[in-house]
């Protein structure tokens, strides 16, 4: 992520932001990730070269068995999900529901039906989930 002077941005949600870009995206990523911590990489690299095939069976892995990682949210969306995490909000009144809901069909491409019921279970307990993940 580029930083530069003027960025106006949080530096909470900036820190956020550089978590959930650096997270992986399937499994390719994961095994990457692994091999490295443990040295593997570095050998297999050694003993077969710069052009061991390692990145192109990262990309088929992650086609393959690809992580539900939701897009990122936008420095307001952010900024609102902390907002009521922060002070534990456990009410919403129906506005605010659409609100979480439209956030919730952006970052995760789906259409979703918001009742009562949906937004506890399935929304607000997910967009939660995205929020803490990154922290």
């Amino acid at each position: 992520m580029n930083e530069f002077k003027g960025d106006k941005r949080s530096k909470e949600y900036k820190e956020w932001k550089k978590k959930h870009s650096e997270a992986s995206q399937g499994l390719g990523d994961t095994v990457e990730k692994i091999t490295k911590a443990t040295g593997i990489k570095k050998a297999v690299k050694f003993l077969a070269g710069e052009d061991c095939g390692c990145d192109e069976r990262k990309e088929k892995l992650n086609e393959i068995f690809r992580y539900r990682k939701p897009e990122c949210l936008s420095e307001s969306e952010f900024d609102l999900i902390k907002m009521a995490v922060d002070t534990k909000k456990n009410k919403f009144t129906p506005d605010e529901q659409e609100l979480f809901k439209n956030i919730y069909e952006r970052i995760f491409k789906v259409k979703v039906e918001c009742t009562p019921c949906s937004f506890a279970k399935v929304i607000w307990k997910d967009l939660t989930e995205v929020y803490n993940q990154y922290l």
